[in-house]
């Protein structure tokens, strides 16, 4: 595509205006000829017409004016020792030539016979045409180059600036070439190159906004002397973009597959219980769950509250994911980058991809923030922002984001209170609350009990390889008189241990948590107190001195001093009682 110096011959560019005279023709002619047609030398040939000689203006104005005869023949002045090229040799050959011998030109010479000249000016008119051509050529590879080019001098100014560079940076050349690089780009990487004279490779930075680019910057030395900086600019905002998208789709599928599982269990109809209660919770669920409004459901915990949200996200029918959050486990530094996202390298040891907040990822779905009441002051007045305004903007960046996300709220805290006590914002509670859902604790279920017992039984015993055949109705009435302050999660646990430490198929008493029976014993011992005072102390001192005895391993001695009675004391009430030592 280029034509270059190295390559070009002679027959290519030599002149064929040339003056050839005879030896015998005279001085004066000569010198009438070059003046007539403003050449600077003559050529001399024999009667053979083989070239034998020149005369250069420059030869004759070296002549004495004594010495000057014009009426004598050229071949008295001619130069004989010529230097000849052939018109297969190339011009940098001639040019190298002429410089070396101080001459101004070179007969060609074919057969002993001048056929051309190349003299001087046509080598530098040749080169001069060259460069301008090779320049023009130059420029177009530069500006189809994609990648955004530029060149700085030794001094810092633009001398190269293609039209990529324009598009990238949105700086013309016109307005650049010629001028100081710090004057538009004070930190530009190039600079920095310039000044260390180290290079610098893919180099990841955001020029403006939405903007991403990897730059590399290497110094340009000629004969071991710095003379610039090359920087290339690579636009890597579509493969960024692309790179966004893919982690944004790597994220929801790796959620997806972490929650698959929990969505299959999340459809009302597989909430266990039968109570009234329960039912009618389920029934306002059912009603709200196709609309848009926010849901606080309160409860303690093990109620069942995410099971709860979940079935409302799944009976909506939304297309998004259903986003579950546990505000009590995120450190408070981090809640806005989980909330929101945050863009890449927005703070130290953000991942250098960025990351996609909660909201984000539940768009068109639900986010269920459980323990709502443990979120900060100034991330709820973060989160009411987001409620109201329906967008939300990444730690780090500028763009603010669009999101549709139905958000349900729980907690076992009193909420309400928190708010008379200016512990929570009473706006965002308002905006929380559009509707609320109690669910009732395990002791207002008791009829569940049993139904719950024997679901549980069935996956507990599949997930720890036990073959349980039976549980024994004591078992079955103990666990239905109990308590249960940590309702559903609390039973279920407790039907995990009997199922692991069974060995026999059977689930009986004596599987049951020692906790669980001594509550349900003192529970026993004080509804069944007479009124008759002499009869509730004769029942507590009976149940004390046993239990007493129980727990020193019928040591009596140490039985008394736990009971804090001289131990002829104990004697006596151990007989009255009619209590014997095990």
């Amino acid at each position: 595509m280029f034509l270059f110096p190295r390559r070009t011959l002679v027959k290519d560019i030599m002149s064929k205006n040339m003056i050839v005279l005879k030896e015998d023709d005279i001085l004066e002619k000569a010198i009438n000829l070059m003046l007539e047609n403003n050449l600077k030398d003559v050529f001399i040939q024999n009667e053979n017409k083989d070239l034998v000689g020149l005369i250069s203006l420059t030869d004759i104005s070296k002549l004495n004016i004594e010495m000057l005869d014009k009426k004598s023949k050229v071949s008295n002045f001619m130069t004989k020792e010529l230097i000849v090229v052939n018109k297969y040799d190339n011009i940098l050959k001639c040019r190298d030539t002429m410089l070396e011998h101080k001459i101004g030109r070179l007969p060609v010479v074919e057969d002993k016979k001048i056929i051309g000249v190349v003299r001087d000016e046509q080598i530098r008119d040749y080169f001069y045409m060259k460069i301008e051509e090779i320049g023009e050529k130059l420029n177009h590879v530069i500006n189809s180059i994609h990648e955004a080019l530029t060149v700085i001098d030794e001094n810092g100014k633009v001398v190269i600036w293609n039209k990529n560079a324009e598009k990238l940076y949105g700086v013309k050349r016109e307005e650049i070439i010629g001028k100081d690089m710090d004057i538009f780009f004070p930190n530009a990487i190039m600079l920095e190159v310039l000044k260390t004279c180290k290079p610098i490779e893919n180099i990841y930075h955001s020029p403006r906004k939405d903007t991403y680019v990897v730059v590399s910057a290497k110094p340009i030395y000629l004969n071991n002397k710095l003379v610039g900086v090359v920087s290339t600019d690579k636009d890597i905002t579509d493969v960024k973009n692309l790179t966004m998208q893919l982690d944004k789709a790597n994220s929801s599928v790796k959620f997806l597959q972490e929650e698959v599982k929990k969505l299959s269990k999340g459809n009302f109809d597989e909430i266990i219980g039968k109570s009234e209660k329960l039912i009618k919770v389920i029934d306002v669920a059912r009603q709200v769950a196709k609309t848009s409004a926010s849901i606080f459901i309160q409860g303690e915990s093990g109620t069942g509250k995410e099971i709860f949200a979940r079935a409302i996200h799944k009976h909506s029918e939304k297309e998004g994911l259903f986003v579950p959050v546990n505000c009590s486990a995120i450190p408070s530094e981090l809640f806005e980058s989980e909330f929101f996202g945050y863009e890449a390298g927005a703070f130290t040891g953000a991942s250098k991809k960025g990351k996609m907040g909660i909201f984000e990822l539940a768009n068109n779905g639900t986010v269920f923030l459980d323990e709502i009441a443990d979120l900060p002051m100034y991330m709820q007045a973060k989160l009411l922002r987001v409620l109201q305004e329906g967008e939300v903007r990444k730690v780090g960046s500028e763009k603010t984001i669009k999101i549709n996300v139905r958000v349900i709220s729980a907690t076992n805290k009193d909420l309400k209170k928190m708010v008379e006590n200016g512990e929570f914002r009473e706006d965002l509670y308002y905006r929380l609350n559009v509707v609320q859902i109690d669910l009732p604790p395990l002791r207002e279920r008791k009829g569940d009990i049993g139904i719950l017992v024997t679901e549980f039984l069935k996956d507990l015993s599949a997930k720890n390889n036990k073959q349980i055949y039976k549980i024994d109705n004591e078992v079955v009435d103990i666990l239905q008189k109990y308590e249960w302050k940590g309702n559903i999660r609390e039973l279920k646990n407790t039907i995990e241990h009997m199922v692991v430490l069974c060995t026999e198929g059977v689930i009986t008493k004596d599987l049951i948590p020692n906790y669980i029976l001594e509550n349900i014993e003192n529970k026993s011992i004080k509804e069944e107190y007479p009124l008759d005072l002499n009869e509730a102390v004769k029942k507590i001192e009976i149940y004390n001195i046993n239990k007493a005895l129980e727990l020193a391993n019928g040591n009596k001695a140490k039985a008394a001093k736990l009971l804090n009675i001289p131990r002829s004391t104990l004697y006596y009430k151990m007989e009255l009682y009619k209590i014997k030592c095990q």
